[in-house]
């Protein structure tokens, strides 16, 4: 099996390239030591700190956050999965430089506000880490490229920590596709369709409801995400549709994102939420949110499939990421969990569970890990990222979610804003391989092991 492998920065000057084709896969050293540090050690820090916390072959040596109760959670979870209590950086904001500067970390993890993680991931690069960077990579198009230049100068890897990319009925369908079964794809569907307004807001002593304040006044998330939705207007979280459909098409391997037009509803959902929870006179209620309820965007392939996605958090609905795989041959949809193949289902023109084809087709990491993963938060599919973060570091691979992944599925957020922002004019993406995309092998999914 084909994999890349990282070569050293002095090659990579001098023929400007990242990655390069490595024949024979890198086995894993057990007793192989990693040291990573943690930027961010809220909630969800706190799920990816305590996959690592559990693994003997990961030293934790260094922590860092701003929220000194974050921190004393964080110390908690390395003390009861009997790691040393680590350095601590707490004093402000740009301390996080000086945890960069430590010259024991193989990578880091960063789990911030969004608004942070390029600027952390390209200063962790330039001193010398991998990164695991929390979704989405960046907000803006000129930090997507700073993000690709960062990792194509250091030699070092930024991988972005997709999780459900490891869903296990996406592997599966990712299977089926590999095998011809849904023909040549035509379109795929996919989005963030999730009622967030307990995330939102929040009564700033709990991190989900019982209250409408935010920004100073709300606890976790809802002292940083809910600032978006008054000041941006697009799709504000696309990379767990994105990411499940980029390894399905190959995106920046054989295929690529060309444009994209996206539209925005009315922004309804949060001030309504405000007023059915605080009352009219509430101070939130007068604040005038720019984020449209729903946003639609669809995107072009250089291989002509075409993608739905959608981003729906301000309204009341049950959870879905809206999946949908078509083919020449069939579909499969996610939310009726059902699927019809021309000539292998059993009755025409009707559905069929899917129930059969996952246990037939399910994925080989999902076969070898799934007791490993129980347990491990969103299903189990954290375990997989967290575990293929780490083994990239200790095999010196490219990690199966790379930079060019991470950029292409970020770039969707401003793309989109600009978009909805010209009357749904379309936007063209960046080729942000410079044309490698059209060489480049698939990666994800092709190995037994993560």
């Amino acid at each position: 099996m084909k994999r890349k492998k990282f070569i050293q920065t002095t090659t990579l000057a001098s023929i400007g390239t990242l990655l390069m084709p490595k024949i024979a896969f890198s086995k894993s050293d057990k007793n192989k030591q990693i040291s990573i540090g943690f930027i961010g050690t809220g909630l969800r820090g706190q799920w990816l700190l305590d996959l690592a916390a559990k693994r003997l072959d990961v030293n934790i040596p260094a922590i860092c956050d701003i929220d000194d109760g974050m921190i004393q959670k964080a110390l908690n979870i390395l003390k009861d999965n009997g790691k040393k209590k680590p350095v601590v950086y707490n004093k402000g904001k740009e301390d996080f430089r000086n945890l960069l500067n430590r010259d024991d970390l193989d990578g880091v993890i960063i789990a911030t506000p969004w608004e942070w993680h390029a600027e952390m991931s390209i200063s962790a690069m330039n001193a010398g880490k991998h990164v695991g960077s929390e979704v989405p990579a960046a907000l803006t198009v000129k930090d997507c490229w700073s993000l690709v230049n960062a990792s194509e100068k250091s030699g070092k890897f930024c991988m972005l920590m997709e999780n459900v990319c490891y869903r296990r009925d996406i592997m599966a369908i990712l299977n089926m596709v590999r095998k011809g079964m849904f023909g040549e794809l035509l379109h795929l569907q996919g989005g963030y369709q999730h009622d967030l307004r307990d995330v939102k807001f929040n009564d700033g002593k709990q991190p989900y409801g019982g209250g409408v304040e935010f920004g100073k006044k709300g606890y976790s998330e809802a002292k940083w995400r809910t600032e978006h939705s008054i000041k941006r207007n697009g799709d504000l979280y696309p990379t767990h549709g994105a990411g499940p459909i980029s390894s399905i098409l190959d995106i920046n391997r054989g295929n690529r994102f060309e444009h994209i037009t996206s539209t925005a509803t009315q922004a309804r959902g949060l001030h309504r939420y405000i007023v059915n929870k605080g009352g009219k006179n509430h101070p939130n209620a007068k604040i005038n949110f720019k984020l449209g309820d729903i946003i639609t965007s669809v995107i072009k392939c250089a291989n002509g499939q075409t993608i739905m996605l959608s981003h729906d958090t301000n309204s009341p609905r049950p959870y879905s990421l809206n999946f949908r795989v078509q083919g020449t041959n069939g579909i499969w949809m996610r939310d009726n969990d059902s699927i019809y193949l021309e000539d292998i289902s059993p009755k025409p023109h009707l559905w069929e569970s899917f129930d059969k084809y996952q246990k037939e087709y399910d994925h080989e990491l999902w076969k070898a890990f799934s007791n490993d993963a129980e347990g491990a938060g969103h299903g189990g599919i954290d375990f997989f990222i967290m575990r293929a973060f780490i083994e990239s570091i200790k095999r010196n691979l490219s990690p199966p979610i790379d930079v060019y992944d991470a950029v292409s599925m970020s770039a969707i957020c401003p793309l989109s804003e600009k978009s909805i922002a010209q009357g749904s004019r379309p936007m063209k993406f960046p080729d942000f391989t410079r044309g490698k995309w059209k060489k480049n092998k698939p990666i994800f999914g092709l190995s037994k092991e993560f």
